[in-house]
């Protein structure tokens, strides 16, 4: 069976660019072959199981031919897979889109076309700079200025400077000298506005507003570097005017959150909202023990018991799921009260239409153990199914309360795991401002296991509870503590930090 191939454009980075036609087909992979300019937060919408191929193309640097991803794409599509060639802005924009359709046309293999948002629109957008405005111009034009290495530039200034029109030039970073000489040489007014956009809508942009003949100069004192548009024309003088990206008030933050392969992070939504770009990185994963007789043995005896405690979501669900495996329902509960540490796992339970009878007030094990002693009474029985290395200090407190009896019955095993597209160590060496969040022990452990190597006592780890805080700060990272474990405080957090980061920035 001949397989099909998806060209989707990723848009310029921000994840909230990429289409939603493109995010389905995307997360529906098998194989995905990907450019370099691709942004993380895209990346780690791929799927755990898709097959991985990095042509990591940059301006002179490729690491397939041209030729070479033509050849992949045909051949993983001849085995029947979904093929998705995944690049950053569009497909057909500068990014040789037409030639990868080529050679699949010629072997009548199916594909679709998936437009992406292009960055000669996008970045200056979010530089606060329309490509048109009826005040200033009547049309805008894209061009490569992309050139060989050692080669000139080959393009009809003339034609580019009679058009009076907006000019918008990818590609084009190392030949900005030339393309602001050829301009001006082909008649246009040295005063004309001109502006660069460095890393366009990451937490990184920047943008320098000039004029054609001041902004080589300018852009080189700057350290402009690639991936940058260059754009020319009056248009450029609104940006100090329509700027708005910087505003937001997570604006330049950068912040990887580490969370469970299989949940997904409200907390990742509402940072990108407020400005923030957000790696979203599974750290763990878990694992239901298998052949679980400790659980079997308790699940035939729940009428035993008059508590049952739950630590996370997983827990719940894992236990619900044995539930189910040995032909019960939530019926079998009827006489048991249960006890949450926290809202997610709370949350985790009203799902499936259960309801706590006890949550602390601070969200950590000391605190739930230190509750549920307080209501227990001389002999209950309380059954505690949770991971395989959980905290040790709950325990310690239900254990206070009079003649307890209670059963410590490990159901999942937490495992760490590293991203295959994503170096984690190598974003926060290349990005040193950027702020790791934490929502649990395990999940810091996790990020230790990924990042090895990586120099920890320069991470800021933003951390949920006093437990978290504490796997942070003895792995030796630079700890702060939401004030309560909540997302709403977690995210307040955030804030606070960064802002604390921009106010030592600007008092350099």
């Amino acid at each position: 069976m001949t397989g099909k191939v998806w060209l989707v454009g990723a848009g310029p980075s921000d994840i909230g660019l990429l289409t939603l036609k493109g995010k389905a087909v995307l997360e529906a992979a098998e194989v995905v072959v990907y450019d370099a300019l691709v942004s993380p937060e895209i990346l780690a919408l791929v799927p755990e199981d898709a097959e991985l191929v990095n042509v990591g193309k940059r301006s002179h640097h490729h690491i397939r031919r041209q030729e070479e991803i033509n050849q992949i794409l045909l051949e993983e599509a001849l085995q029947g897979k979904r093929v998705v060639r995944l690049k950053g802005g569009d497909p057909f924009l500068f990014g040789r889109g037409g030639e990868e359709l080529q050679l699949l046309t010629e072997h009548e293999i199916p594909y679709e076309i998936v437009p992406g948002v292009t960055s000669a629109i996008a970045v200056p957008a979010y530089s606060g700079i329309p490509v048109t405005h009826r005040d200033f111009c009547s049309s805008v034009h894209i061009i490569t200025g992309h050139k060989k290495k050692d080669a000139p530039l080959d393009l009809n200034f003339d034609a580019l400077v009679s058009m009076k029109a907006t000019l918008v030039f990818l590609m084009g970073v190392t030949a900005l000298p030339d393309i602001c000489a050829g301009l001006l040489a082909a008649g246009m007014d040295p005063k004309t506005p001109a502006a660069i956009v460095e890393k366009g809508t990451t937490a990184e942009q920047r943008r320098v507003v000039s004029t054609v003949a001041g902004l080589p100069e300018e852009s080189r004192q700057a350290a402009i570097e690639a991936p940058a548009i260059i754009v020319v024309g009056p248009v450029c003088r609104l940006a100090e005017e329509f700027a708005w990206a910087e505003k937001r008030e997570l604006a330049g933050c950068r912040v990887i959150v580490t969370r469970p392969r299989d949940r997904a992070s409200a907390l990742t939504d509402r940072l990108r909202q407020k400005g923030a770009q957000v790696i979203d990185i599974p750290a763990i994963r878990t694992e239901a023990i298998p052949d679980n007789k400790a659980l079997q043995d308790a699940l035939g005896r729940l009428a035993e018991f008059q508590w049952i405690v739950f630590t996370s979501p997983a827990g719940v669900k894992i236990f619900l799921e044995a539930l189910r495996a040995e032909k019960k329902d939530v019926r079998s509960l009827a006489g048991c009260r249960l006890a949450v540490l926290g809202p997610g796992t709370r949350r985790e339970l009203e799902r499936c239409g259960l309801f706590a009878d006890l949550e602390p007030g601070t969200y950590d094990g000391v605190s739930l153990g230190r509750a549920l002693a307080a209501v227990l009474q001389p002999g209950e029985r309380v059954l505690l199914p949770r991971a395989a290395k959980g905290n040790p200090e709950i325990v310690e407190e239900i254990r206070k309360a009079p003649s307890v009896i209670l059963e410590d019955i490990p159901i999942y095993e937490t495992l760490y795991e590293k991203s295959p597209l994503i170096d984690e160590r190598a974003e926060f060496e290349k990005h040193p401002q950027t702020l790791a969040v934490f929502t649990s022990a395990s999940t810091v452990r996790g990020f230790l296991v990924a990042t090895e190597g990586l120099d920890v006592s320069r991470v800021r780890a933003l951390c949920i509870g006093k437990q978290t805080a504490r796997a942070a700060g003895e792995a030796g990272m630079r700890t702060y503590t939401a004030e309560k474990a909540t997302m709403d405080s977690l995210e307040e957090l955030v804030c606070r930090v960064h802002r604390e980061m921009e106010e030592k920035d600007c008092g350099e």
